[in-house]
């Protein structure tokens, strides 16, 4: 049985990329490199990221990301089986034209920077972006692999407001939503990509949750802390994202389990691929947020 040993990684930040590349000093869990895998860090010519201690060991390339032929010059040079793009929001109109160069350089399977909310059928923002990328890998005819993981855990602090004193909460707060450490996004990324054949992660997609909890759970949490939870009819001004993402969590939204064509949560199907990471210990939001 064959395992994919090669891969690159577009958006190799610190934030998900950089940690799926290597665990540095977390024993917690594996990344691509401490598994042997050979990795190249794709990064653009202005990155701040190449000196980041988590891209120690990968082989570090930039390139203009909408320069098709480099591009897949150098995935071809190192023989990259895999494409992960990490790339932050503002960045995923880049997505194309690298799929395009994995296309041109033979890549075997695109893993699309997803790692958040199911975008499967999505009718609105980056869903509707992330959805239409799915549809153009496949007429690319090359394979992807999604991975749907919720909110970051450590991104709560950013979405409620927490440092403003108080733990903010945008309507009830009583709808679940699912929640995964970083280290556990990347470390099940990693584990699945070389643990898994080629068979069982071609047009595959894992949904996976660290705790489904609540707004009003993690601000009970905060509470403990004298960071006390207020329910308020409107966020800050500027707080943009965080109106958004509170509203579509209000609407039962932010689970992992969402399905966007029966427009409602299946509970079951919210934590359906952490079983294919058996015996892994997944963060509580208490322990990550230390709280």
């Amino acid at each position: 049985m064959s395992f994919y040993t090669s891969f690159a990684v577009a958006g190799a930040g610190p934030t998900i990329g950089g940690r799926i590349v290597k665990a540095g000093f977390n024993n917690y869990r594996l990344a691509l490199l401490e598994r042997g895998a050979s990795v190249v860090a794709l990064a653009r010519p202005s990155s701040t990221s190449i000196s980041s201690p988590l891209l120690e060991g990968a082989k570090i390339v930039t390139a203009d990301y909408a320069d098709v032929k480099a591009v897949a010059s150098i995935l071809r040079e190192h023989k990259v089986e895999v494409l992960i793009s990490a790339l932050a929001y503002g960045a995923l109109t880049s997505q194309s034209t690298i799929a395009d160069a994995a296309k041109e350089a033979g890549v075997k399977l695109f893993v699309p920077s997803e790692f958040g909310l199911p975008t499967e059928g999505g009718k609105g923002g980056h869903l509707v972006i992330k959805s239409q990328f799915a549809d153009y890998l496949k007429s690319l005819g090359i394979p992807s692999l999604r991975f749907y993981n919720g909110l970051f855990v450590e991104f709560i602090p950013l979405f409620t407001g927490v440092d403003t004193g108080k733990f903010l909460v945008l309507g009830k707060g009583d709808a679940s939503f699912s929640t995964t450490a970083l280290d556990d996004v990347a470390g099940f990324t990693a584990h699945v990509l070389t643990s898994l054949p080629p068979d069982k992660l071609h047009d595959a997609t894992f949904r996976i949750e660290g705790e489904r909890t609540s707004f009003n759970k993690v601000g009970a949490l905060y509470a403990s802390k004298n960071i006390p939870i207020e329910h308020v009819a409107s966020l800050p001004e500027g707080y943009v994202k965080q109106t958004l993402l509170q509203g579509l969590f209000e609407q039962g939204r932010g689970s992992s389990g969402w399905d966007n064509y029966a427009d409602k949560d299946i509970q079951e199907n919210a934590h359906s691929g952490n079983a294919a990471w058996p015996g892994h210990q997944w963060k509580s939001v208490k322990e990550v947020l230390e709280l």
